[in-house]
């Protein structure tokens, strides 16, 4: 290792020591405490709008030159509303009730022993996420709210960005008396810093979160010394059902593609049922051509409907992130669910149906974080399920599923209390 590399070690090192200490510092203050901290996270977002859209222009400015996608640069700028909206989100975080402390269950032995499940902190929770610089926001917040401490180590790509919205995060913690350590983030573009999170930081780092693209993902799964909580990309359906009611085909399907391409919530596959597809099929396919969409669909699809282009196997599994949608016809609830299941990623899907027993079975049927019944895809976000904000959309199936906020990074632990039991 070079004097560099070693540099780089130390430096990560001792950020992992001072989480450490600080996840101690949270776990034993009031909730009062990490709820007043918060709120001054939120005010000090607000006071550096201006130093934080000054950063944010020297991010996009770089991204642009450097020839990043459209949506991705969507996801990197900010704005004053956008800036405003993630004080709101933060906000919201600290009006949410505290949940350490809470009890899961409690329940009486015939020993006598009162045993309870109670809700504590994870420890140190590192974060590794790329382009959206309102994800340094939300982990701060989400992560004190739960009495986590937090190491973030954003994209390079946004790494002005996440330092100015830091900087107010840690005045909001100073000002309520805890450890600026309790949120940190890597201050450097190189890439060898994931590598060493991905180490576990000599054992400090509890939990391991990856927020971004297919290959980030891959890499935490296959390098990561401490548990893993997967945020996959979003290869999201919308099915029309043949009891589907079409102005709500319509206005979901457009909703869910079109509202914001860029988002993770957004659908990247349309499917109608064969049995009304004539139906449902062309008025659709007409508000998405309109609304600037471009449609690659399979044969069924293009018989019926025209206009749209004929879509490639990896289409399917493609999440575009950008106005283009795959548009099949398959066979019923069974159809539609064999399809999600080949090519979905286990995020989130929704059907279209007046017919209550279709979409009972679409729901059981179909396994993946979030399914939604005559609703858009894009409600797929923590603030929308009431949670304040979210670290992501968690796709596996252990620990926490669906949108992450404070609850569910969260674990447990039983409390059981006697009055002399011993043991036979």
């Amino acid at each position: 290792m070079d004097d560099a590399g070693a540099s780089l070690q130390a430096q990560m090192g001792a950020m992992g020591r001072a989480a450490r200490a600080a996840a101690m510092a949270l776990r034993m203050s009031e909730a009062a405490t990490r709820t007043q901290a918060i709120q001054n996270m939120a005010v000090a977002i607000r006071a550096a709008s201006c130093d934080i859209l000054a950063a944010n222009a020297r991010d996009v400015a770089a991204a642009r030159a450097a020839g990043m996608a459209p949506a991705m640069i969507d996801r990197l700028l900010l704005d004053e509303p956008r800036v405003e909206a993630i004080a709101k989100s933060v906000e919201a975080v600290a009006a949410i009730a505290d949940p350490l402390g809470a009890k899961i269950d409690c329940w009486d032995q015939p020993s006598g022993l009162n045993i309870a499940r109670v809700r504590t902190p994870i420890g140190v929770i590192g974060i590794i996420y790329e382009s959206r610089p309102n994800v340094t926001a939300d982990a701060a917040a989400l992560c004190i709210r739960s009495g986590n401490a937090a190491i973030l180590r954003g994209g390079s790509e946004c790494l002005s960005s996440n330092l100015a919205i830091h900087s107010a995060a840690a005045q909001g913690l100073a000002a309520a008396g805890l450890p600026q350590a309790c949120v940190q983030v890597v201050a450097t573009t190189d890439r060898a810093a994931v590598g060493i999170i991905l180490t576990g930081l000599e054992g400090a780092i509890d939990l391991l979160i990856p927020r971004g693209g297919k290959s980030l993902v891959a890499r935490v799964a296959a390098e990561a010394r401490a548990p893993v909580l997967g945020h996959l990309e979003g290869v999201n359906h919308v099915f029309l059902h043949a009891s589907a009611d079409l102005a709500k085909a319509i206005a979901i399907t457009l909703n869910a593609k079109m509202r914001r391409v860029s988002v993770c919530g957004a659908a990247e596959t349309l499917l109608v049922d064969s049995a009304e597809a004539q139906r449902l099929l062309a008025p659709v396919a007409e508000a998405l051509q309109q609304a600037g969409c471009e449609l690659r669909a399979d044969g069924r699809a293009r018989a019926l409907a025209p206009g749209m282009v004929e879509a490639r196997e990896e289409d399917w599994s493609t999440e575009h992130l950008a106005p283009i949608m795959s548009v099949a016809v398959v066979d019923g609830v069974d159809g539609a669910a064999a399809h999600i299941a080949k090519y979905g990623s286990a995020h989130t899907d929704a059907i279209v149906a007046e017919d209550q027993d279709a979409a009972s079975r679409f729901a059981a049927l179909v396994d993946s974080a979030i399914v939604l019944i005559n609703a858009s895809t894009q409600f797929a976000d923590g603030g929308e399920f009431g949670f304040g904000a979210e670290i992501g959309i968690a796709t596996g199936r252990l620990h926490a599923r669906g949108p992450v906020g404070a609850e569910q990074l969260t674990t447990y632990k039983y409390v059981v209390r006697g009055t002399g039991q011993t043991r036979p």
